[in-house]
């Protein structure tokens, strides 16, 4: 199985875009790794889909510099490019064959027959569409003409595979088992995959490194684990899952702790560790602690660090998990707990009291 290598294989350096006077990118700076899964994830009209398309030459930057694989792509048209794209409705030709639309780039560079017709059942091997070669485009489900195209981008051997929200027209089920299959196809292969899109789920399954955009400009590039779990800002924290904010207050530090006093949960000492490097911790107003570190302590639950008393004001049931709407006392507005059902755990009704446990490990403290 590849791994991704420190080595950028795209570098991104001031990058702007303008459209007359909207300025849909504002100075992107980035470095993609050769190998990785690397996705742009972000709300509509955030900048990534103009990004991805400057990176494939369909778009030339205003301003800032694309170097891919160690050449400034300036001037270097899409087809000259070392990437190949998967567009989002596949844009597979209805009248060729599975064949002939995978082969054909290959045609456009008068590769011999025998040459092209091993490529493509080789590039159909990948995607588990082996032997489909003669079967007609307009026939196939719509997971299979995702792997079509596919297939036709991996027949190119780009570098980079540029990936225009790809799963986005498939039923649930369909694009969660195309997920995990991607990402097995790409470590495989060890090509460095680039994905757009605004599915939080899609991006925190398949990637390796994540870029969240906000109105043209990165908010946080960082791992999966590290964008849920430690948040540049609010804006991340909302938009990466579900994330309580709580009011809180600190009021002072001793012996490598923040004394911290949060009214819906109590005080409580934070290890310093705990602080984002240059906080300004007076200046803070506010924690946030996801709906899976809270927990209901059901009779013979063991004491967590943490105690609060709440009471439960809605349920929502979704088979494998339950999510609570529970009102804490000094805070305005129900918090969310997410709870796994497991055999004989019934579900708690509205209107009881329930203790609440916690710990100090799960805050994420904000200004």
């Amino acid at each position: 199985m590849a791994t991704p290598s420190p080595k950028p294989i795209i570098d991104l350096t001031g990058v702007t875009k303008n459209f007359g006077s909207f300025q849909a990118l504002k100075g992107i700076d980035a470095a993609i790794y050769e190998g990785e899964f690397f996705s742009l994830l972000g709300p509509s009209g955030c900048g990534k889909t103009t990004l991805l398309r400057m990176i494939a030459g369909f778009e030339t930057p205003t301003d800032g510099s694309i170097v891919i694989a160690g050449q400034d792509m300036e001037g270097v048209p899409a087809n000259r490019r070392p990437t190949n794209m998967v567009f989002q409705s596949y844009a597979i030709f209805p009248h060729l064959s599975v064949a002939e639309n995978v082969g054909y780039g290959l045609k456009t560079r008068k590769m011999p027959k025998a040459e092209i017709a091993h490529e493509v059942e080789q590039a159909l091997k990948m995607v588990d569409l082996g032997g489909l070669g003669d079967r007609a485009a307009h026939e196939l489900s719509g997971g299979q003409r995702q792997r079509v195209a596919l297939a036709r981008a991996l027949v190119m051997k780009p570098k980079v595979v540029l990936l225009d929200e790809p799963l986005s027209a498939l039923d649930k089920k369909l694009r969660d088992q195309m997920q995990v299959e991607l990402r097995q196809l790409q470590q495989k292969l060890g090509i460095t995959f680039i994905l757009v899109t605004h599915d939080q789920e899609e991006a925190l399954t398949m990637s390796d490194r994540i870029a969240v955009m906000f109105e043209g400009r990165i908010a946080q590039l960082a791992s999966p684990e590290e964008l849920y779990r430690r948040p540049v800002d609010k804006r991340v924290a909302s938009f990466i899952g579900v994330m309580n904010f709580l009011d809180a207050k600190a009021s002072g530090r001793m012996n490598g702790h923040l004394a911290l006093d949060i009214p819906a949960l109590g005080s409580i000492e934070l290890p310093t560790a705990q602080i984002p490097e240059g906080m300004d911790t007076q200046n803070l107003d506010s924690i946030g602690i996801r709906p899976e570190m809270l927990t209901i302590l059901f009779d013979g639950s063991e004491p967590t660090e943490q105690v609060a008393r709440g009471q439960v004001t809605g349920t929502a049931y979704y088979g494998d998990m339950t999510y609570y709407s529970v009102r804490l006392p000094g805070h305005t507005a129900d918090v969310t707990i997410s709870m796994r059902n497991t055999a004989g755990r019934s579900i708690v009704p509205p209107g009881s009291e329930v203790p609440v446990g916690w710990g100090a490990d799960s805050i994420v403290l904000f200004q």
